[in-house]
């Protein structure tokens, strides 16, 4: 199951394999590449949004002033 945030604007898919997390930017064409950072395997599910928060605040701009989680 892939959970999907909305970074301050980016779009970010995030999956758990084998223990650990796994973070993609999906593109248009149904393809994803993985995310060039790490979210640490103690990180809950509930805290993701505040640990990408945290992670890209400097990211954050009157159009996309949080991170949502999307549906």
């Amino acid at each position: 199951m892939s959970l999907k945030f909305n970074v301050f604007g980016t779009r970010i898919h995030i999956e758990r394999l084998g223990g650990q997390w796994a973070a993609f930017h999906p593109g248009s064409d149904g393809k994803r590449r993985p995310a060039d950072f790490v979210i640490p395997h103690d990180v809950e599910e509930a805290d993701l949004a505040l640990y990408l928060g945290d992670l890209f605040h400097e990211e954050a701009r009157p159009a996309y002033p949080e991170v949502l989680r999307l549906a």
